[in-house]
């Protein structure tokens, strides 16, 4: 898993709060809604997270602890099926099952 530099993270968050902040303030100005729907959606991309909230809850978490126990809170989070797949590092078999083959195929 690829993680941002630590300095990207801390801009990214900061104009993600920032945002907030003054959404909070005008919640109907539809300019300030579209900025930060903007920087919630970078910020989700940055840290690999589906909703701006978990992804806040992320980058904090990645700016507090080290790499490692990052990556360890991380896993914990997953959800079990991904936790399994991450953890025997098997990939999937490609092809028909039993090793048969299509007429198209050949």
């Amino acid at each position: 898993m690829l993680l941002p530099a630590k300095a990207e993270v801390v801009r990214h968050l900061s104009r993600y709060r920032a945002w907030e902040r003054v959404m909070l303030a005008s919640p109907a100005d539809p300019v300030v809604r579209h900025r930060f729907e903007d920087s919630g959606y970078s910020l989700c991309a940055l840290m690999g997270k589906r909703c701006a909230r978990e992804a806040a809850d992320a980058a904090d978490r990645y700016l507090r602890s080290g790499l490692v126990s990052y990556l360890r809170e991380e896993r914990r989070e997953a959800p079990p099926l991904l936790r399994g797949r991450r953890a025997s590092g098997r990939t999937g078999r490609r092809g028909p099952p039993g090793g048969r083959r299509s007429p198209a195929g050949r």
